[in-house]
């Protein structure tokens, strides 16, 4: 087999670990919200191995809602307390009391409208509202 054949496989193997992440996720998100605790520690357990045997990282929305400490999925007043501080968010796992602190700005009049990135809507928006077409594209 050669180089260009076992980095193909590689990102395939990649993908198919993303794609396992996202499925094991929606599975814990479940089993949680049905009250199956022990169910979705299980699966994010699952899920943190696929990840660093495959090398693969896990989103942010995966991260900010799994306990680090006992991979337990975090419901706000259900099994997570969550506080607002002066510039951060405080989340507490219930289960075994791990504490994160995640920093956030508050929003302002020009930050309002804007997108995640904060860059705004598309790019047609940006340019005055003139799509691909108006513009000569």
């Amino acid at each position: 087999m050669g180089k260009h054949q076992r980095i193909r496989r590689k990102k395939e193997a990649r993908s198919i670990a993303r794609e396992r992440i996202a499925i094991l996720y929606s599975l814990a998100e479940e089993a949680a919200l049905q009250g199956e605790e022990t169910r979705a520690k299980r699966y994010i357990s699952l899920l943190r191995k696929i990840g660093m045997r495959y090398n693969v990282s896990i989103p942010k929305k995966h991260k900010v809602t799994t306990c680090r400490r006992c991979n337990a999925f975090l419901i706000s007043g259900k099994t997570a307390k969550i506080r607002l501080d002066k510039k951060k968010l405080i989340v507490e796992c219930l289960g075994c009391g791990y504490v994160r602190r995640f920093p956030y700005t508050e929003r302002t009049k020009t930050d309002r409208g804007r997108g995640v990135d904060g860059r705004g809507g598309s790019r047609a928006n940006e340019e005055g509202g003139k799509s691909s077409d108006q513009r000569g594209n």
